[in-house]
């Protein structure tokens, strides 16, 4: 790929694509890695927006759960086991892909997140969850 056509590339990417954890965000994750197999339920809402956002934009889900080093469960991936979750609850046809890598995106939505505007802000926030000292 040329130089050109990967800054188009990732341009499209940034336009058109939300990043959407998967634990925490659409799956509860309520038993954390418990066996590693998918087992919770959708968060309340979670669906629905998945369904609305994929008529605007491309949904790339990103998970620890891909993570290519995991072992298999089942002798399924990760990538799998969520696949599998998705068709289950009907949103397969909604999500582009499902991975362990940070995409390029608009925008990430993550249960985890801390948005940045400063690094004072930052560690303020951090101080402020107990998260450093």
């Amino acid at each position: 790929m040329e130089t050109g056509e990967f800054i188009e590339f990732i341009d499209s990417a940034e336009k058109n694509t939300l990043a959407i954890d998967f634990d925490g965000v659409i799956h509860n994750n309520n038993k954390g890695f418990y066996d590693g197999t998918v087992y919770g339920e959708p968060i309340v809402g979670s669906l629905e927006a998945i369904k609305d956002l994929a008529n605007d934009y491309k949904i790339i889900i990103y998970t620890c759960k891909a993570n290519p080093d995991r072992p298999l469960v089942n002798n399924k991936t990760g990538v799998e086991l969520v696949w599998e979750w998705l068709k289950k609850y009907q949103i397969d046809s909604c999500v582009l892909d499902v991975t362990f890598e940070k995409p390029n995106a608009l925008a990430y939505i993550d249960d985890k997140a801390i948005r940045f505007e400063s690094w004072d802000d930052t560690k303020e926030v951090l101080k402020l969850n107990k998260l450093v000292r």
